[in-house]
């Protein structure tokens, strides 16, 4: 998808770098339509964010538990991420926030976030209701779409630069991405026990990719921590699989389910195959594992 006349910017938005790149008619058409993407995420940034407290989720965890809270429309499209609580059983939850403010991973927002509650509030506590309105049903309850809202952004964006009939375009949010066109695009997966370095490579066409690992920093060390994504089961890290790469028809998809097998490894088999999705995984060991559908696509890293 790098041709000569493609066009790449990147900007900070959701938390990361998203890099938007694509070709069209004309190079100013080009300019125009990267702009129209990056609003797009901007408006996505500005909705779900949990640390805005007037974004939709902002006001959601404050005002959600008392009465009926009318959102945005797309961030009512967290049907998906119930849809997928549901269907996992449990395993991809919005609701593990206040595990995330325990940990240090989210702002508490000036009140004091204590032990772990007994009866965690899970997304059966939330009630979708008409007309774009949210009700939730568990005392403290809060939410955290950082499991889908990436992947979300990146889809939106993506159709964007379609309507501006672009030919081809990339859009990556710190390696959640999709990209369409006709020519496949390579893509590097990074190590998840080795950061720095690469495991393999995988080339995808008019789909997307997401991945989930353990926390690095590399301006404080050269190896990993523990997991950001919470087992709503423990209300804990997840420590069974250092990381996972998700490919699917969708990023959003994607993204949630590279939490689902983080957490649940290769048990994962049944609902990647129900959204037609296909996965590596790094167990804790270091034992590398693919669905048969990446057999033939993935390649070692030179």
């Amino acid at each position: 998808m790098d041709t000569p006349d493609s066009i790449c910017r990147a900007r900070p938005l959701l938390g990361t770098f998203v890099e938007i790149r694509s070709a069209g008619a004309t190079p100013a058409a080009t300019e125009r339509a990267i702009d129209a993407a990056f609003a797009v995420i901007d408006k996505i940034h500005r909705l779900m964010s949990f640390h805005d407290p007037d974004s939709d989720v902002g006001r959601l965890n404050r005002e959600a538990c008392k009465r009926n809270v009318a959102v945005d429309p797309w961030t009512y499209r967290m049907e998906t991420a119930l849809a997928l609580h549901h269907r996992s059983r449990g395993v991809f939850d919005i609701a593990v926030a206040p595990a995330l403010q325990r940990l240090g991973l989210l702002p508490c927002h000036g009140s004091h976030i204590g032990g772990e509650p007994a009866g965690a509030a899970t997304s059966d506590a939330i009630t979708l209701l008409p007309q774009n309105h949210v009700r939730f049903h568990h005392p403290g309850m809060k939410i955290d779409l950082g499991g889908i809202a990436k992947g979300f952004a990146v889809d939106r964006a993506i159709d964007s630069l379609r309507e501006s009939n672009q030919s081809c375009g990339l859009v990556n949010a710190g390696g959640d991405l999709a990209t369409f066109g006709a020519s496949a695009e390579t893509i590097h997966i990074r190590d998840p026990r080795s950061p720095g370095g690469s495991l393999c490579q995988v080339a995808i066409a008019n789909a997307a990719l997401a991945s989930s690992a353990r926390l690095f920093d590399p301006m404080e060390s050269a190896d990993t921590s523990f997991s950001s994504t919470i087992d709503p089961a423990t209300q804990r890290p997840a420590a069974e699989i250092a990381g996972a790469t998700v490919r699917a028809p969708s990023c959003m998809v994607a993204d949630a389910l590279t939490k689902i097998v983080v957490i649940s490894g290769e048990r994962a088999a049944g609902i990647l195959h129900a959204y037609q999705a296909s996965a590596l995984l790094v167990t804790a060991a270091g034992d590398v594992c693919v669905t048969p559908e990446w057999q033939d696509v993935v390649r070692a890293a030179a």
